[in-house]
């Protein structure tokens, strides 16, 4: 089905400018999270899946949320930027979405190939890390790499060379939670991307197919109360520290 027949909507659509975005531009997503983005959901897990609203139009009281998303194009780095719109109810449940460009749906819902190889079975299309597991707290380099975190990255790499497989894509995107400055949080979950994507280059996987991304404290996955940084806090916000790997490819 169809992003546009995924629920009526009668309303008219308007798309805010995208230069009013706080980002001025697009910010890279994993189709799968967009397609997982149905009518029913509620804003806790839209938000799960996109991340907060690109756009200041607010979160808890509104019915619309605004996203602009980059998508790849498949020629070399050109990447396209979609406007994305999500329509809830007064229950905050979502009831359609919505493509500025109706185009952009092509790059989640990617039409048939006209003579597409029969596919017996398929790599994992998406792993998820815990950093804690991986980096000592708040460090991204390869010397704090846990003992642990290498044996989960070498059994990746050697499942991504084994024969037979036929990688297109590795997607690497590092998240942190909100502790710390959006600047510092940036930086470290760019880092920590960067220091996985080197590590499967290391162990052969070939670089001109991993790619890495720092998407910060901009997409948490649980929300904890407090400000004042205690060990209950660290805690709490753990699940937002990750490493989300995504991977394109057959075997």
């Amino acid at each position: 089905m169809s992003f546009a027949a995924m629920a009526a909507d009668t309303g008219e659509v308007n798309f805010p400018a995208l230069d009013s975005s706080y980002l001025k531009t697009g910010d890279f997503v994993g189709p799968d999270h967009v397609k997982r983005v149905t009518p029913g959901l509620n804003k806790d897990q839209v938000r799960r899946e996109l991340g907060n609203p690109h756009f200041s139009e607010g979160i808890f009281n509104v019915r619309e949320w605004d996203y602009a998303f980059n998508f790849y194009t498949g020629k070399g780095n050109e990447y396209v930027t979609c406007q994305f719109k999500v329509k809830f109810d007064s229950d905050n449940r979502a009831t359609s979405t919505h493509w500025k460009n109706p185009d952009c749906e092509k790059y989640v819902n990617p039409p048939p190939a006209e003579a597409a190889p029969v596919v017996e079975k398929v790599l994992p299309h998406r792993l998820e890390l815990d950093a804690d597991g991986l980096f000592a707290f708040g460090k991204s380099d390869l010397g704090n790499l846990d003992p642990a975190g290498r044996g989960k990255l070498d059994d990746l790499a050697n499942r991504l060379k084994q024969d037979g497989v036929k990688l297109s894509s590795v997607v690497v995107t590092g998240h942190t939670d909100r502790i710390g400055s959006e600047e510092a949080n940036l930086a470290l979950s760019q880092a920590r991307a960067d220091t996985i994507r080197n590590y499967l280059i290391r162990k052969g996987v070939d670089g001109r197919l991993v790619r890495a991304y720092g998407a910060g404290k901009t997409k948490p996955v649980v929300q904890c109360p407090g400000q004042k940084l205690t060990p209950q806090l660290v805690q709490c916000l753990q699940p937002n520290r990750r490493i989300e790997i995504e991977i394109v490819g057959e075997q």
